[in-house]
C-alpha cells in the first residue's frame, strides 16, 4: 500500500522524527512509575565531564542496560567518586533524549549498593592520600619535650575542650593554652578547621597544636575527613596531634597528623609532660649529683693527702736538687755534642783545604814551573812573543823580566 492510500484511509499527515520523539517523551514522563524511580545496577562507560561537571554513564545488569546522566547540581552532593564496576542504587526520572531518540534515566541521587556513601568516600580518600605519601612516617614532625604554649582547635562549648584544659592544668600548669573555637560538624566546619590550622601555623604562636572533638557518628565526624583539611595539616610546620572521637574512631585527620591520640584527654597527656614526673626526675638527678659530688670530693681529698705525705712537701729542696742535676746532665751532654760537632766540621774543612791546595796553580809553581805573560796575559807559545820582545816570568817566589832572542 502506498502513501496516498494510507492518507485516503485516514492515517493523517506524516510527522517528523523530532515530533515522534517528543510524543514518546511525553508518554513516558506522564507515566507515574517513571518519576522518582529507584534503579540498582553496575556502572559502566563512566565519563565525568571536566568542563560542565555532569556525569554520564550506563547502568547494567545481567539482562540489559540503560543510559544515565547526573547533572552537576546533583553530582556536587555526592560523598564518593563513582567508578566503573561499582554497584549503586540511583533515584531519578526516566525520560527521552529527543535529539537521539534514546530514553535514559536522569539521576538526582546515588548511593553505593551495600556500602554507605560516607564509608566508601572515606576509603577512597584514604587510599588516594596514602598513595600520595601524606601518611608517611618520615614526614611527621617530632613533638616538643616541654611545650610552653599549646594550641587547641575544637568546639569552645563541647566536653572535649574542658577535658583537655583539665588534664593540662593537672599535668603541666606552666603551659599556656590557646583555644581556637571552631565548628566541628555541619556546614562551615571544614572551613573553620582549616582556618584554625592556618592561624596557628602562620602565627608561630604555639609549640604544638591539638585538633579534635568528642565522639559521634560518621556523619558527625565527617569534617575531619576533609581532603582540604588533610592537605593543610600535611603542609603545617607546627606539630599537630589529632584527637577525634573515641579510640575506635579513625578519621583522615588522624592518619595525616604528626600524632594520633585516641581521645582529647589522651591528646593532652601526650602533648605535655607530667609535672610530678618532672619533679621526681629532678629529685633523682639532684640525688645523683650530690652522690657524684661526694665521690669526687673524697677522691680529691685522698689525692691531696697523698701529695701532703710526699717528700717534696716535707723537703722542697729535693725538688730543686733533682731539677739541678738534670740541668747539669743536659748541659754536659750539650757541651760534648758541640765539641764533637766542631771537631767534625774542622776535619772536614781541613780535608777540603788540602784538596783545594792540590789543585792551586801556586802548588805547580812550587814544583819548579813558571808562567810567561805579556801585558798581564799568560802565553802558552813562543809565537805569542815577538822577537826582542819582553815578557814576564812568574815563579813561586816572585817575577822576573826577560827578552826573547
Amino acid at each position: 500500500m502506498d502513501i496516498t492510500a494510507l492518507r485516503e484511509r485516514g492515517s493523517g499527515a506524516p510527522i517528523t522524527v523530532s515530533e515522534l520523539n517528543e510524543r514518546i517523551k511525553g508518554i513516558i514522563e506522564a507515566a507515574k512509575p517513571m518519576a522518582g524511580i529507584y534503579v540498582s545496577g553496575e556502572i559502566s562507560n563512566f565519563i565525568a565531564h571536566s568542563s560542565t561537571g555532569h556525569l554520564y554513564f550506563s547502568l547494567k545488569d545481567d539482562g540489559g542496560q540503560i543510559r544515565a546522566v547526573m547533572f552537576r547540581s546533583s553530582a556536587a552532593r555526592l560523598r564518593f567518586t563513582p567508578e566503573n564496576g561499582m554497584k549503586v542504587i540511583v533515584s531519578g526520572t526516566v525520560s527521552v533524549y529527543p535529539v537521539r531518540g534514546e530514553y535514559q534515566i536522569y539521576v538526582s541521587a546515588m548511593q553505593p549498593d551495600g556500602v554507605g556513601a560516607l564509608a566508601l568516600a572515606y576509603e577512597q580518600l584514604k587510599e588516594k592520600l596514602g598513595r600520595e605519601g601524606l601518611f608517611d612516617e618520615e614526614h611527621k614532625l617530632p613533638l616538643p619535650k616541654m611545650p610552653m604554649r599549646v594550641g587547641v582547635i575544637t568546639s569552645p562549648t563541647g566536653a572535649a575542650v574542658r577535658d583537655i584544659i583539665n588534664v593540662m592544668n593537672r599535668r603541666f600548669p606552666l603551659a599556656r593554652i590557646y583555644v581556637y573555637g571552631s565548628l566541628v560538624q555541619g556546614d562551615g566546619a571544614e572551613e573553620n578547621l582549616i582556618a584554625a590550622v592556618d592561624y596557628f601555623d602562620r602565627s608561630h604562636l604555639c609549640d604544638v597544636v591539638i585538633i579534635g572533638r568528642g565522639g559521634g557518628s560518621i556523619e558527625d565526624l565527617w569534617a575531619f575527613n576533609s581532603e582540604k583539611l588533610a592537605r593543610r595539616i600535611y603542609a603545617a610546620t607546627v606539630p599537630i596531634i589529632s584527637a577525634v572521637g573515641h579510640e575506635r574512631d579513625y578519621t583522615i585527620c588522624d592518619f595525616v597528623a604528626d600524632m594520633r591520640a585516641p581521645t582529647p584527654s589522651a591528646a593532652a597527656e601526650i602533648a605535655v609532660p607530667d609535672v610530678r614526673e618532672l619533679r621526681l626526675s629532678l629529685d633523682t638527678a639532684e640525688e645523683r649529683c650530690a652522690a657524684a659530688l661526694i665521690r669526687n670530693t673524697g677522691r680529691c681529698r685522698e689525692r691531696l693527702e697523698a701529695l701532703r705525705a710526699s717528700k717534696v712537701f716535707s723537703d722542697p729542696t729535693l725538688l730543686f736538687s733533682e731539677k739541678r742535676e738534670k740541668i747539669f746532665s743536659l748541659s754536659n751532654d750539650a757541651a760534648r755534642a758541640c765539641t764533637a760537632l766542631i771537631t767534625a766540621k774542622r776535619n772536614a774543612l781541613a780535608l777540603l783545604a788540602g784538596k783545594a791546595d792540590a789543585m792551586s796553580p801556586l802548588a805547580i809553581l812550587r814544583r819548579g814551573y813558571s808562567v810567561a805573560s805579556v801585558g798581564g796575559r799568560a802565553v802558552s807559545s813562543v809565537a805569542d812573543i815577538p822577537e826582542g820582545g819582553e815578557f814576564r816570568l812568574r815563579m813561586s817566589d816572585g817575577e822576573i823580566t826577560a827578552e826573547r832572542k
